[in-house]
């Protein structure tokens, strides 16, 4: 998996949340992403964006999810930065949505950065997003 900051430090916070692979769940996810982005101190139009951003991922994962499958989400929390990483078992062949796809368009309009990886059974989509960046 990438990881979008480069080396975690020691003193970095790691929040760690699984729900259900269901759309019913997706509300803890953003609302663990607001509350987060809100203790970095970034603008509401910023932790707006990361919401949509985060939703859009766990769409785009939840398509290619196995049934009854979790979804992990790993929020590393820095000095002026949230990174996101949201990560799901697939079924068999699931690929996710090119780089050009509209889904990709939103993410890379929405954070600092993205990236994702899919491989042995598992996609993970990870985000990244700067306070004041600025994107």
């Amino acid at each position: 998996m990438t990881q979008l900051t480069g080396q975690l430090r020691t003193d970095d916070d790691i929040v760690h949340l699984t729900v259900p692979a269901d759309g019913g769940y997706l509300g803890v996810l953003r609302t663990a992403t607001a509350g987060l982005a809100a203790r970095l101190q970034f603008a509401l139009d910023e932790i707006e964006d990361l919401r949509i951003a985060v939703d859009e991922a766990c769409a785009m994962l939840l398509a290619i999810a196995t049934r009854d499958a979790e979804l992990d989400c790993r929020f590393a929390v820095t000095d002026d930065a949230l990174t996101v990483e949201v990560t799901v078992p697939t079924v068999r062949g699931a690929q996710l949505p090119a780089e050009s796809s509209f889904a990709w368009k939103v993410l890379t309009a929405l954070t600092t950065s993205a990236s994702a990886h899919a491989a042995d059974g598992r996609a993970s989509i990870s985000l990244l997003t700067r306070r004041g960046s600025g994107y």
